[in-house]
């Protein structure tokens, strides 16, 4: 770990990511979420991982909008699995399918792990776990163990990249390692600069910089 990873680490540790309550998932689901996310996009030796980032609670702030209720999709049937080119091909809108995709994915873990949870696993088990999720090996309740796990992998990068305004992103540190210089209104200046480093920080929406 460098010395920049190290300092962004500590700052992040101590900002609201550890101190956010979640509106929507409960005890239980909330450490499976961050343990999964932190495993998704884990930390190395350009930046934290994504539970520090606040994709989690970016997740949490989703799952009350329009969005985590489903009503942005169209919802009725018939659902034909196994058609990405249709969309999305289940009835339950991104908040049911969390709840009860993990509710399924522990009492998996209790049964096969000695009554652990996902997040008291060690980190090669959780990762093998997700692996397993990714490959659809296995359903989770009505939820598809595939869908889940791409469900949870796109929230997960979006909480990552995101404005920090709704939640993720925390510090810009995910604009940081893109080199995306954010919601600034200007670019003029150097848009013929062929091939010449963009100069400045990212910033925010709500003018926060890196």
């Amino acid at each position: 770990m460098y010395g920049g990873h190290k300092v962004w680490a500590d700052a992040l540790q101590s900002e609201s990511t550890q101190s956010y309550k979640p509106k929507y998932f409960n005890h239980e689901e909330w450490l499976f979420l961050n343990a999964a996310c932190a495993r998704i996009f884990p930390a190395d030796a350009h930046g934290p991982d994504a539970a520090l980032l606040g994709a989690p609670e970016f997740i949490d702030r989703q799952m009350d909008t329009p969005y985590g209720h489903g009503e942005l999709w169209y919802m009725s049937g018939p659902f034909k699995e196994g058609a990405p080119n249709l969309g999305y091909q289940l009835s339950l809108p991104p908040r049911d399918l969390y709840r009860q995709a993990i509710a399924a994915a522990n009492a998996y873990v209790r049964d096969h792990h000695q009554g652990q949870t996902f997040s008291q696993l060690a980190i090669p088990e959780q990762i093998a776990l997700l692996k397993v999720f990714e490959q659809g090996k296995m359903a989770l309740g009505a939820v598809p163990a595939h869908t889940f796990f791409e469900q949870l992998r796109q929230n997960t990068l979006e909480g990552v990249f995101s404005d920090p305004l709704y939640g993720g992103n925390k510090g810009l540190a995910g604009w940081t390692l893109l080199g995306f210089p954010g919601a600034r209104a200007d670019f003029m200046d150097w848009v013929n600069q062929k091939g010449a480093p963009y100069p400045f920080g990212p910033v925010s929406i709500s003018g926060e910089t890196a």
